[in-house]
């Protein structure tokens, strides 16, 4: 016979049908694969760079908490260890934001973590303080309302907008950090006086920056309403 084979020429509907799925009409079993292979893409962008230096704050929180309170919590030899692990804890907070945004691995995760890791292992380090007196309460007490105040403003008004970290954020949470770093350390001497100091302007910025935050909240809610006042006269004309 010189008639091509009909699966030469393209091949019958149930021909195609087999190169999907048994029992399957043609072109059914690639959607579901798709959806497989997008849920599997999804998957694994979790787990990127910036998300595991989040996850490794979060373990470093209990590790820190231990080495601070060894032995009553005066053991030189454990201090350092967990000013290495609050050192380290720190370092990732900077990387982690800024390989998520340069490479774009921003990801749910990462926005509800990042936030959460960061009040964590600094929440953990001054609790630790006031709890052994290297810290007065209140100072905890100010530095630990501020941060959960201004994360709970941010959702409060993140209907109308987001309030951008500004510059004296940024470094109120260096100097913070410094402190707290400090403090973490057995200092004895004029550093033990000097970290009182850095302290003391540690909490300085953390009021200033935090009464900026809520001015910044105000002026965005009342934007937002104007906004939805003048399409809402726009649209009744």
């Amino acid at each position: 016979m010189t008639g091509a084979p009909a699966s030469a020429a393209g091949g019958s509907p149930s021909a195609k049908g087999a190169a999907g799925a048994p029992g399957a009409p043609g072109g059914a079993k690639p959607v579901r694969a798709g959806k497989l292979g997008a849920a599997a893409v999804n998957q694994a962008s979790l787990w990127n760079i910036a998300n595991l230096l989040t996850m490794l704050r979060l373990v470093l929180v209990p590790g820190f908490v231990a080495l601070m309170l060894a032995d009553g919590g005066y053991d030189p030899a454990m201090r350092a260890w967990a000013w290495a692990a609050f050192a380290v804890a720190m370092i990732t907070d900077i990387f982690d934001g800024h390989l998520a945004r340069t490479y774009n691995l921003v990801t749910d995760f990462g926005k509800i973590a990042d936030p959460i890791a960061d009040k964590a292992i600094m929440g953990a380090a001054l609790i630790c303080l006031s709890y052994l007196g290297d810290l007065p309460w209140w100072v905890t007490g100010v530095i630990l309302g501020r941060e959960l105040g201004i994360t709970l403003l941010r959702f409060v008004v993140i209907r109308y907008g987001v309030i951008p970290a500004s510059r004296g954020g940024k470094v109120k949470t260096l100097v913070q950090g410094t402190a707290v770093g400090m403090y973490v350390l057995a200092l004895t001497g004029p550093l033990a006086t000097l970290r009182f100091w850095v302290m003391a302007v540690a909490v300085v910025l953390t009021v200033v920056t935090g009464l900026d935050y809520v001015r910044q909240a105000i002026v965005l809610r009342r934007s937002g309403l104007a906004e939805r006042l003048a399409v809402t006269e726009e649209a009744e004309r």
